[in-house]
């Protein structure tokens, strides 16, 4: 007698499947969703004789990629986007960024920056972005909105701003915003000093003791500009990753954002200590910060994944764009061809970011028993073929145009490129508004 089909909540039958890991390539095969988790994965056929799906969607010329993970992002800068282009770094932050940001950052700024942020990047797949900004209670309710998943910051600083007076107001405002989110899923939380030049070696050891007692990942910039290593030289007497490592930061949940400037002895000594780097290679290439040695870390075993960084930096909430330039440079500058193929890069962009926020049991991959934060390409357009390799297609041809749908948690976020439940007109009057203010304050 044949067995009764199995109810679920959806079927989402697809030409290709990467599931990252294990670090295949499936044809003609389904993912099986109930209650916003995989519960398996599947040929198409054995798939539609064994579940009886509420809703089946059938994509004939995709590629299903876990939900990609923005590593480092700064989410309410949106709104600075092009503010203060073609310039380095320390004068970027201190002459534009930091002027603006003390006149017009506010929880709403935030809120409607991090809405901005949250459309931009779900349409771009993104379903989980790693936020370092001010007013982290604004920018979690932009996340649940749009029904993303995020990691908020706890961002940390020595002077005030309109967000907080001083490092440990910072810390206190965050730890509160975190206990009020404690059961939400698709809520994390990471402690964010923003960088070893805007933070004291005391509110460092602080936090330290909170990462190990909350089980808190850092994220914390680090090796971005030489003036930054020169800095840390002149006022420390030693280099910025050595300073952390002395104060006991490094570790498996160290994410050092950046890492542009790192000689051999500091990449062994990330790998060692089990610590992750997110590479940004866009913004480190606009700011005329440098190239980080992807190559030399990957060679050192260290966990690498990607971030866009804000868009007043890139100016792009763009993995897609991340991805293939990630490949691109670490080929050309170790003059190994072979360095960053498509498949390692879809991998930091997905299950590394996972496993550096320490999420890697819920998301980053297509496995049973996992989240369903999926991510459909479509590659049947005509700037798509022939296609001979789906996944290099994914980081060299397609971009994120290409993206058709998304869910999160199995709820269906991006439907035929069109986002759900999304109210533009509100958002694109409040764009407006702080246009308005930035450029008259400019």
């Amino acid at each position: 007698m044949p067995s009764t089909p199995v109810a679920i909540d959806l079927l989402i039958e697809a030409r290709w499947i990467a599931p990252v890991d294990p670090d295949t390539l499936l044809c003609n095969h389904a993912v099986a969703v109930h209650h916003g988790r995989i519960v398996d994965v599947l040929p198409t056929a054995q798939a539609r004789a064994r579940y009886h799906a509420e809703r089946r969607v059938s994509l004939e010329e995709h590629i299903l990629i876990p939900g990609l993970i923005n590593l480092h992002a700064h989410a309410a800068m949106t709104l600075m986007r092009g503010l203060a282009d073609d310039l380095p770094l320390m004068d970027w932050l201190q002459k534009h960024i930091w002027p603006a940001e003390g006149a017009h950052v506010s929880p709403q700024f935030v809120l409607d920056g991090t809405r901005l942020a949250c459309a931009e990047m779900l349409r771009g797949g993104i379903t989980c972005f790693n936020d370092m900004y001010f007013f982290p209670e604004a920018a979690a309710s932009a996340a649940r909105e749009f029904g993303m998943r995020a990691a908020i910051g706890i961002t940390t600083l020595e002077f005030p701003t309109p967000y907080a007076s001083d490092a440990d107001d910072y810390i206190d405002k965050g730890l509160a915003v975190r206990e009020a989110h404690l059961d939400d899923p698709l809520l994390h939380f990471c402690l964010a000093p923003h960088a070893p030049y805007t933070v004291g070696d005391a509110t460092f050891e602080r936090l330290l003791t909170l990462s190990e007692q909350l089980n808190l990942p850092i994220h914390c910039h680090i090796h971005e500009t030489r003036q930054e290593i020169e800095d840390g030289l002149r006022d420390h007497g030693i280099r910025p990753l050595e300073r952390l490592r002395r104060l006991g930061l490094l570790g498996p949940g160290f994410i050092g954002v950046h890492g542009v400037h790192l000689d051999d002895d500091e990449m062994e000594l990330l790998a060692r200590s089990g610590s992750h780097v997110a590479h940004c290679p866009t913004s480190n290439l606009k700011l005329a910060s440098g190239i980080a040695p992807v190559a030399g870390l990957l060679s050192h075993g260290v966990n690498v994944g990607l971030g866009t960084d804000g868009a007043a930096s890139n100016n792009r909430l763009d993995l897609f764009g991340e991805m293939r330039l990630a490949s691109l440079l670490a080929k050309g500058s170790s003059g190994d061809a072979a360095v960053l193929p498509a498949r390692q890069a879809l991998r930091m962009a997905t299950l590394n970011g996972a496993r550096a926020l320490g999420i890697a049991d819920e998301t980053g991959s297509i496995a049973p028993g996992k989240a369903a934060d999926l991510c459909a390409v479509d590659l049947g357009g005509l700037d798509n073929r022939p296609c001979y390799d789906p996944v290099s297609h994914l980081v060299h041809v397609a971009g994120r145009e290409s993206v058709s749908h998304v869910w999160v948690a199995g709820k269906c976020c991006v439907e035929d490129k069109k986002l759900a439940g999304f109210d533009r007109n509100y958002l694109e009057s409040a764009i407006a508004l702080w246009q308005n203010k930035l450029e008259v304050r400019r």
